[in-house]
């Protein structure tokens, strides 16, 4: 029997994930919550086996909430599943210890599909995700560029991209202004560019707005 957790700030989301679950015998939800707070207060009274974390849950984002699981709970098998652009969010989570990516896109079938493999020790990312990933096509140009970024450098540019201060990311990801000057610095070197204008055009391009 797989013990399951969902974190996901949406009701209905997390009520529609119950149901679609409510028949499958070896899956047993044993709560969910709207919050990493609410998250982290759960997982210290009980650790499921497989943890469902919405990648934009409120307070601390997903791939941040995971590398926190990752050291305290390392146990927990956490599969991500988001609207995001699987193409970028996959690989980032997934360096930072996910086992599994599932978008929001996804055929319903998929999730008993995902918790189960994820559950029982593999790794679910979707066939179509996988051949993406595995090439470089004309149109995926800058993804090709994102390979090139690690998990802390996305989430730079994300929150960049969406408009935050120097001080606003390193609050937002407890880093001070300084290193965040110097993964901007980074950031225009790996994305090629040499100017803010352009790197938000990169990063418009990669989907992260």
């Amino acid at each position: 029997m797989i013990k399951l957790l969902v974190a996901d700030n949406h009701p209905i989301v997390r009520f529609g994930i119950e149901t679609l679950l409510e028949e499958q015998e070896d899956i047993r939800l044993i709560g969910d919550v709207p919050t990493t707070r609410k998250l982290f207060e759960k997982l210290e009274e009980e650790a499921p086996d497989v943890l469902l974390l919405e990648m934009d849950i409120p307070e601390i984002n997903g791939v941040a909430a995971l590398r926190k699981i990752r050291c305290e709970y390392p146990e927990v098998k956490v599969l991500i599943y988001s609207g995001q652009s699987e193409d970028v969010y996959a690989l980032s989570t997934i360096r930072a210890g996910a086992s599994g990516y599932l978008s929001k896109n996804s055929g319903l079938n998929n999730l008993a599909t995902a918790i189960r493999k994820v559950g029982y020790g593999g790794m679910f990312i979707t066939n179509e995700l996988a051949q993406r990933l595995a090439f470089d096509e004309g149109t995926q140009r800058p993804r090709r560029f994102f390979r090139k970024l690690s998990t802390r450098e996305v989430e730079v540019l994300k929150m960049l991209a969406n408009g935050k201060r120097n001080k606003e990311v390193a609050m937002g990801l407890n880093l001070n202004e300084k290193t965040v000057s110097t993964y901007k610095a980074r950031l225009m070197k790996k994305l090629n560019v040499d100017n803010m204008v352009d790197l938000l055009q990169q990063a418009k391009a990669l989907e992260l707005y």
